[in-house]
């Protein structure tokens, strides 16, 4: 019998452009902008790529938070201002610390054609470490653990689940794990933890609520286990962690706390001062927008 006891939100995920694909945003949401420090989550693809046509997003800015890249299907390659050129294949994790600032860009690779599926998450970084220097990790294996009765495995992308741990930086308490399911899974949950499923194929039900790509599932603190079910394989993102205790103002790629500070990083953007540094790419660079309360 599904726990029908659990309170579940669920939410559509909006279509934006990002380079050449057009993405599912399933996060932030109007009403539920974080879940955890988790703040972003775009759902890019399946679409075909090629040896010179692939994401293509060309050099851009963050502040104030992790890029967490993870792919099901396909290649990409990732640069960034700190020097880093680092292709990532499904199963193999690209995590990128902004700090106070740092640019990079996602290309083709030069070599792969066919199909590219992934997701791309952001994590707001603490008061504490925001300020702080960037960083690029790749990791090439990350640990695995069976579910119950035989119902599928998870990847552990970041943080803890079933007794395995990533060794991706994380800076506040959270976690995120790739759920192949192929059937009913009991899942196991911090209940100090916030959580949120998005479902990347297939579909799954929870508590009574069928899930599809496209959707959030949002589940509050309290909740020590979920019960999915699926009609046949399904992969599903859970994420989780503590309420993120600090009020993040986002605007484009810059996660921070005031305007004032955003303000400063598009300046900087725009009048190319050095703040972020120079990404070797062949694509060209995006320009920001101006905030909405500067604009004329």
């Amino acid at each position: 019998m599904l726990d029908w006891s659990v309170d579940i939100e669920t939410y559509e995920a909006h279509e934006a452009q990002v380079g050449r694909f057009t993405v599912r945003r399933a996060l932030p949401q109007r009403s539920r902008r974080t879940v955890g420090a988790w703040c972003f989550a775009d759902h890019m693809g399946p679409a075909d790529v090629t040896e010179g046509a692939g994401l293509d997003v060309g050099p851009h800015p963050h502040i104030g938070l992790q890029t967490v890249t993870w792919l099901l299907d396909g290649q990409a390659l990732h640069k960034d201002t700190l020097g880093s050129e680092q292709v990532i294949s499904p199963g193999q994790l690209n995590l990128m610390t902004a700090g106070n600032a740092v640019a990079h860009a996602e290309e083709a690779t030069g070599h792969y054609r066919g199909r590219l599926e992934g997701i791309q998450l952001w994590v707001a970084l603490p008061e504490a470490t925001r300020h702080g220097e960037a960083a690029f990790e790749h990791h090439a294996d990350l640990p695995r653990t069976e579910l119950a009765h035989g119902a599928g495995d998870a990847t552990v992308l970041v943080g803890e689940f079933g007794g395995a741990v990533s060794p991706a930086r994380r800076d506040t308490a959270l976690m995120g794990a790739d759920l192949a399911l192929r059937g009913r899974a009991v899942v196991p949950l911090d209940p100090s933890f916030e959580h949120a499923l998005i479902v990347l194929r297939g579909a799954a039900a929870v508590g009574g609520v069928p899930l599809a790509p496209g959707k959030l599932a949002h589940v509050g603190i309290g909740t020590s286990e979920l019960v999915l079910d699926v009609d046949g394989p399904a992969r599903v993102m859970l994420l989780g962690g503590e309420p993120f205790p600090e009020p993040i103002t986002m605007w484009w790629n810059f996660v921070a706390r005031t305007h004032d500070e955003i303000d400063a990083a598009y300046a900087s953007w725009r009048d190319e001062d050095g703040r972020f540094g120079r990404v070797t790419s062949t694509l060209p660079t995006i320009p920001a927008p101006a905030p909405p309360w500067l604009r004329p």
